[in-house]
């Protein structure tokens, strides 16, 4: 890692507001104080230590869950400034975690060229929102600590000894008065956390779990960088070409690239800006496509695989089965968007297409069996893409014509406002007539499905519109599919799909949910899936109301607290076996019922799991399997 020459002292800790208001309206600094908001203290620690990374200083970081749900994050980076702060008057160090917005993250003259801090808050918040904090600095020959509690000052710095190293250890416990639970997941701070390492080439990274008996550990490091990211990402798939395309220049704002092509018809591009997971994508998103279509029909031109006589082929049509990560360094980054992760910087656009049409140009031109393979995909998209076109006008002449444009075995609500209104998608005409009796006409429509429906893991587009199965949900939706999908067109603010607690019922909820993926994500990232929970277990019992249970110990509870004498426990193995009032009663009351609205906390780990369960590769699945099967529940025998 090339270092950043620059000083790195009091004078480079810019103070530009003090410390308030953080304990009163924490999410307005994390976003919330659930488990995400709990996560995200983690990450500004770590995002602190992976900063030094950046700058050519720090080469391990070491976080650990300890006991009690203490996090500690180790560094061997230079060490927070310990001398006094010339505004502050008080250490630079202290000045770190006692004042909101100061750090070394600010201006053209900061001590850091590229931050992952997108507001340098970081060490002041999680200070605030903890019940305690010590911090250790070796620096300057010296050992530093200090300690604070609930963000207040309990021990100023101090030298405790002498030191030939240099490194920050932060150790904090977060305040159960402010947090929802305090209890971490391992499995998403280790995500994040390779993925980090990742995109840091030569940063090692360890994670620990100290909570349990015995524990657990993740240590990564990848001389590889993007490389290994792609190589990862595409682990269960069948890859087109053997080792990824990588692109790298440095600049102003340096560029990295990787890009491998796979056999999958999903689109798999992943942008970053200096480290941060740019998910709603941006400039740099856009200048990589622009470049990616240009490159690719130019030498389709020029090595005649495209005919005068042909159209170009489209941005969708190159872009199937690719995966790609695209990440830059920008010196002060500008972020708009929904969730503030869309890059606007207008220069970044720009940069990247040049250097993505200079290098993939050549690249291809130096590897033309790999052009060849990957264009002759691009070309069997074409015309897939258009196939589909005609099956897309085809279902809409097929609708125009009919009295209605919904579904026939549809039955919907009489409200046609969609914040109000749930299409309930149940599997089965026997449940579904259940659920037709039992909803509430009002707002309740009900879809009934029957059979196995299409794997769209494994079709294009056109398989989808022509699937007997699929067209239903995308008429009842009414928000398209694929890139025409338009969220504001949506018929239903809840999509609930309703399914049986057994194995079956297991595999229709993630054939929908593929789908779902693959095809309507917007609805998922827009929190308009459902789950709907019936209830596993009907216990009856005489000069007693019928009592349901949904989990096998809200069950044992329950028999705890009646005695099992005389009780009658009836399994329910499908929806089909309750009537209407018990359906309505159990699972599609609003006031009663239990649904579970369908996240997409991590799209990386979601397409992973889904290319997992529903792609072509066996033997992932079968490893997926064996180390989840001790999870497994109410297995049907």
């Amino acid at each position: 890692m090339e270092k950043y020459e620059h000083e790195y002292g009091a004078d480079q800790i810019q103070v530009l507001e003090g410390l308030e208001a953080v304990r009163k309206r924490p999410g307005m600094y994390i976003g919330s104080v659930s488990k995400r908001g709990l996560h995200h203290l983690v990450y500004e620690i770590v995002d602190n230590a992976v900063d030094e990374a950046l700058a050519g200083y720090c080469k391990n970081i070491n976080i650990k869950i300890e006991k009690g749900n203490i996090i500690c994050v180790e560094d061997d980076g230079r060490g927070i400034p310990v001398e006094i702060h010339p505004k502050t008057k008080i250490s630079a160090a202290e000045t770190v975690y006692t004042v909101l917005h100061a750090g070394g993250k600010f201006g053209g003259d900061s001590g850091y060229k590229v931050s992952g801090g997108l507001h340098g808050v970081g060490s002041s918040v999680v200070n605030a929102l903890s019940s305690w904090t010590e911090v250790t600095i070796q620096r300057d020959g010296g050992i530093f600590q200090m300690s604070f509690e609930r963000g207040k000052v309990v021990k100023s710095l101090t030298k405790i000894g002498d030191s030939n190293k240099t490194g920050t250890t932060v150790r904090f416990l977060a305040d159960d008065t402010i947090f929802e639970t305090l209890e971490y997941d391992y499995e998403i701070l280790e995500n994040r956390f390779r993925e980090m390492a990742f995109l840091t080439k030569g940063l090692r990274i360890t994670i620990e779990d100290l909570r349990g008996e015995t524990s657990t550990k993740a240590d990564f490091c990848f001389e590889g960088g993007l490389i290994s990211f792609v190589e990862y990402l595409n682990k269960s798939k069948e890859k087109l070409h053997t080792t990824p395309i990588y692109i790298e220049k440095q600049g102003d704002i340096p560029v990295e690239i990787a890009i491998q092509y796979t056999t999958s018809y999903s689109e798999n591009i992943y942008t970053f800006v200096n480290n941060i997971n740019t998910i709603e994508g941006g400039t740099h998103l856009e200048g990589f496509k622009r470049a990616l279509t240009k490159v690719f029909n130019d030498y389709a031109r020029s090595h005649n695989i495209l005919k005068e006589k042909d159209g170009n082929l489209q941005g969708e049509d190159i872009r199937e089965g690719i995966t790609a990560v695209v990440s830059v360094k920008v010196k002060e980054p500008q972020f708009e968007g929904q969730t503030k992760t869309k890059l606007g910087n207008s220069e970044v656009t720009g940069v990247v297409q040049s250097m993505v049409n200079e290098a993939l140009s050549n690249f291809l031109e130096e590897n033309p069996n790999v052009a060849k393979s990957i264009l002759e995909k691009c070309v069997s998209a074409s015309r897939a893409r258009e196939a589909a076109r005609k099956a897309r006008e085809l279902v809409r002449r097929k609708s125009a014509l009919e009295s209605t444009t919904l579904p026939g075995k549809l039955a919907d609500c009489s409200s046609k406002n969609p914040e109000e209104c749930e299409v309930y998608i149940v599997e089965g005409d026997s449940a579904g007539g259940s659920a037709k009796q039992g909803r509430d006409r009002t707002f309740q429509a009900i879809l009934p499905l029957w059979g196995k429906m299409l794997n769209v893991e494994k079709s294009r587009a056109d398989k989808i519109y022509n699937n007997e199965k699929l067209q239903p949900v995308i008429l009842a939706v009414g928000a398209g599919i694929g890139a025409e999908f338009d969220i504001s067109k949506i018929r239903y603010g809840k999509v609930i799909i309703m399914a049986d607690a057994d194995v079956d019922g297991a595999h229709i909820r993630t054939l929908l949910l593929t789908f779902f993926f693959r095809y309507m994500r917007p609805l998922i990232e827009n929190g308009n899936v459902y789950l709907a929970q019936p209830p596993l277990y009907k216990l009856s019992k005489k000069g007693m109301t019928d009592i349901y249970c949904y989990t096998d110990e809200e069950m044992e509870k329950h028999l705890l607290k009646i005695g099992r004498e005389g009780v009658n426990i009836q399994r329910y193995k499908g929806l089909g076996e309750m009537n209407p009032e018990q359906l309505w009663e159990t699972t599609m009351d609003p006031e009663k019922r239990i649904l579970i609205k369908v996240k997409l906390e991590d799209a990386i780990k979601a397409d992973e799991i889904f290319t997992i369960l529903m792609g072509d590769e066996i033997a992932p699945r079968r490893e997926f399997i064996e180390q989840n099967a001790k999870y497994v529940k109410n297995l049907d025998i």
